[in-house]
């Protein structure tokens, strides 16, 4: 996952400040996850975003996808981000708002990254043995990636375990390549 830019950072920072006053840190998420879907769609943020669009248009975008889907406080946000052409920037708050939930709530995040989709199984067991590894709660997000050969590799805060084909073909290469010298 990219790293969230500043703004995003201080927007989610506010925005989960808000929320804990609020006793309101899961309806706060669902919004925010609500917006960044619509946020990611390029054809919402060429109007909401477009500097060409009046504000009043802009505006009323927003409103047409998030009123009554979402809080106020979220819808607020939204509206804000609208009128500032920053819109877009709605995923990198969502994600940053979620990191800073599952860091409160003692939840690691952990990429597992696959040569093919893992089962349901295998995916359970996973998230099981690196809650083990972790010593608490694990949100694990799978992704596929063909490169990999086999394998796989997990990803926990900046610790990555490599036991993909292609990792060990890379260690397997420097070795030979340091026994030359």
């Amino acid at each position: 996952m990219a790293r969230p830019t500043t703004a995003a950072r201080r927007y989610a920072e506010a925005a989960f400040e808000l929320a804990t006053r609020d006793a309101a840190l899961d309806a706060w998420a669902d919004g925010l996850a609500l917006a960044a879907r619509f946020a990611a769609d390029q054809r919402v943020t060429r109007v909401v975003d477009s500097p060409a669009i009046p504000h009043a248009d802009r505006l009323s975008t927003v409103d047409r996808l998030l009123e009554g889907r979402v809080a106020t406080g979220t819808l607020n946000l939204a509206r804000l981000l609208a009128r500032r052409g920053r819109f877009s920037s709605l995923p990198a708050i969502a994600a940053e708002y979620t990191r800073l939930l599952n860091r409160q709530r003692g939840i690691v995040a952990a990429v597992v990254t696959s040569a093919q989709s893992l089962t349901a199984d295998e995916t359970a067991a996973l998230r099981a043995r690196v809650e083990t590894m972790v010593g608490g709660d694990v949100d694990l997000r799978s992704e596929v990636d063909d490169a990999l050969i086999g394998g796989l590799t997990i990803r926990v805060g900046d610790t990555l375990l490599d036991a993909s084909v292609r990792g060990r073909l890379e260690r397997l290469r420097n070795q030979l390549v340091q026994g030359t010298r």
